[in-house]
């Protein structure tokens, strides 16, 4: 069965130009971007869930490491 989807017409002419810069078809550029962003949301959500289980457990980094982490990287947009 194939399904239907639906693209914004604005990503639908440029993954046409794309797929016509790069000779590919509209098809397997979809299907790439589409896998390449499942596997993105999968490693999000097992990350996520491997942090909750950590919780629960009562591991937490320390504040000291916490505090160095956000006087390297900056503090956390509110």
């Amino acid at each position: 069965m194939n399904a239907v989807l639906e693209v914004r017409s604005d990503l639908k002419e440029q993954l046409d130009h794309l797929a016509e810069e790069i000779h590919r078809s509209e098809t397997d550029l979809a299907n790439e971007a589409v896998a390449l962003y499942l596997v993105r949301q999968r490693k999000i959500i097992d990350h996520i869930q491997e942090g909750l289980v950590q919780a629960q457990r009562g591991d937490f980094v320390p504040d000291d490491e916490m505090e160095a982490f956000f006087a390297n990287y900056g503090e956390p947009v509110a």
